[in-house]
């Protein structure tokens, strides 16, 4: 999946922190397998996560968590809008 959020104006650097620490506490889960905050250059308020899981649920189930729960409840302030996109491999990796 491919998120990409935008801020609200200046509120860029604390969503991106909070999304670091989404991304800290998925390190023990190894149902994910991939999730990356990336800053688009030039646009301070736009955020990118890349996100791969092992299966639709995984993903699900960890947006259930408690620490996911609060984390969302204090982003969504932040964010002025959201489009994901799901996306899968197009081949192996290199």
């Amino acid at each position: 999946m491919q998120v990409r959020m935008t801020a609200k104006p200046g509120a860029g650097d604390p969503l991106a922190d909070l999304l670091l620490q989404a991304a800290a506490a998925l390190r023990d889960d190894p149902r994910c397998l991939l999730y990356v905050v990336s800053r688009v250059t030039g646009e301070p308020d736009v955020i990118l996560i890349t996100e791969a899981w092992s299966d639709r649920e995984a993903h699900d189930a960890s947006l259930r968590t408690e620490a996911a729960r609060a984390l969302i409840a204090e982003a969504r302030p932040l964010i002025e809008s959201s489009e994901a996109v799901e996306i899968e491999p197009a081949g192996k990796p290199l």
